[in-house]
């Protein structure tokens, strides 16, 4: 229990010190490399590092998903807690960005990722930063300087190498949205999540990137009663009144 709690609360600075080293990886075999394994190595450190730009430096996700995007009243522990928040992000950087490092000529393992890395765009890019009025929030950087350049490269270069036929983009895309549905979507706002959970993230990462007092600057009105809303729905599909 020791190591598990130990884990919840470090798991994205381990990730970077897994990041580093493959970092390290990279540089010192990148002449033995194909140019697949090259891509999906880069992919998988460009995941460690967006989730140590979210949780840890400069932080702050706790407080944006559950409160600003949730408009959660308890957004130390619902609906993302921090078990939900490491048993998801350490399943997802370490089955499905991993996995193509492993199989790098399997081609549709290595399209999920891709997808997935800049479909971040749309929460990072979009969705977050209408919410909090803000052009950054934490986890942008890693998308715009990391998940897309990298994700263009690889599908531009499985393009015009004709590496990928029909059946892997559709088997690729099929996974993507499995992958992020269940993984993402069910296991941390259904699955995952629990009112009472004692999994409560920190007071330090919930302070972190300074969000209440970014809410109360820029105004940002939490309404987490709305119908319908993100929580109501959530709610709803737990069976809950």
């Amino acid at each position: 229990m020791k190591i598990l709690k130990t884990l919840c609360r470090h798991w994205y600075n381990i990730g970077i010190a897994v990041a580093l080293c493959a970092l390290a990886a990279l540089i010192a075999g990148w002449n033995e490399m194909s140019m697949l394994l090259r891509f999906n190595t880069i992919s998988f450190i460009a995941m460690l590092v967006h989730q140590f730009e979210e949780y840890g430096l400069p932080g702050g996700e706790p407080m944006i998903m559950n409160r600003v995007l949730q408009g959660s009243d308890i957004p130390d522990r619902y609906p993302l807690n921090q078990f939900s928040a490491m048993f998801t992000n350490v399943f997802f950087t370490y089955v499905i960005y991993l996995l193509p490092i492993l199989l790098p000529n399997v081609i549709w393992l290595g399209i999920a990722p891709m997808l997935m890395g800049m479909m971040q765009f749309l929460v990072h890019g979009i969705m977050t930063n209408v919410r909090m009025k803000s052009i950054y929030n934490p986890g942008l950087g890693a998308v715009v300087f990391l998940h897309i350049p990298v994700g263009v490269c690889y599908f531009r270069y499985i393009t015009v190498h004709q590496l990928a036929d029909g059946a892997a983009w559709a088997i690729g895309v099929f996974y993507t949205v499995i992958a992020t549905g269940f993984i993402l979507g069910y296991l941390t706002y259904i699955g995952f999540s629990d009112r009472n959970s004692r999994w409560c993230f920190d007071e330090a990462e919930l302070k972190r990137f300074h969000v209440e007092e970014k809410i109360a600057k820029k105004n940002i009105q939490i309404d987490g009663q709305a119908k319908p809303g993100p929580l109501a729905m959530i709610e709803k599909l737990k069976g809950r009144k």
